[in-house]
């Protein structure tokens, strides 16, 4: 009814995807070993929501705006830059915190590693492109209902990715559990983010406009 077409190929590549390394996964594991399986998981949904900007936007044709226009493409390319470098260098920035905290800083903590998720996929324009070139892979032409085609299949594509990240934050939770007491391995980890933060912030400042 939609004009999904050849749906199983479609999950099992959206599958594929999802478990193929990349900076969400850093983002989750490198979370997960700071705060435990809660900062993970909050990550994950974090990241998880940005698709969704994502996803909608390419079903009511946002996403088809960025393609066309270099303006649009531009300012959403350098305001997402700058957030991930500003985002970044306050990882570098931060002191170390042990897992001895209080419920209130827990709960802050855990609303800005999804705030965190959320900008960092919502503002980055090659996702955007991503998914303006994957999902009408598999809708027909002549499909009656494109934009709710192209929801559905982004929401498939969202539940596996989400349900992968939790895994991950689950193994790399009881994993790190005893690193998390060492106020230096913290600290890498932080570093480690923060590298990657500003690394993805250059290259999406060096997308070339469209």
């Amino acid at each position: 009814m939609l004009g999904i077409h050849e749906i199983w190929l479609f999950v099992l590549s959206g599958v594929l995807l999802n478990i193929t390394p990349g900076p969400d996964t850093v983002y989750v594991i490198g979370r997960s070993m700071q705060m435990g399986w809660r900062g993970g998981a909050a990550a994950a949904f974090g990241i998880s929501c940005g698709c969704f900007f994502h996803v909608t936007g390419a079903a009511i044709g946002l996403s088809a705006l960025l393609m066309a226009s270099s303006t649009a493409f531009g300012v959403l390319k350098l305001v997402g830059a700058a957030y991930l470098v500003l985002t970044g260098l306050q990882m570098l920035w931060s002191q170390p915190q042990l897992l001895a905290v209080k419920d209130e800083a827990e709960r802050s903590s855990l609303r800005r590693v999804f705030l965190q998720g959320v900008f960092t996929n919502a503002l980055n324009p090659k996702v955007a492109l991503f998914f303006l070139a994957f999902l009408p892979q598999f809708v027909a032409a002549d499909a009656p209902h494109k934009p709710l085609a192209f929801l559905t299949l982004g929401l498939i594509f969202i539940f596996t990715g989400t349900l992968w990240c939790l895994v991950l934050a689950a193994f790399a939770a009881k994993a790190a559990h005893r690193l998390r007491q060492s106020e230096g391995v913290i600290a890498w980890v932080n570093r480690a983010l923060g590298g990657l933060f500003i690394y993805l912030g250059i290259r999406v400042a060096m997308l070339e406009t469209r």
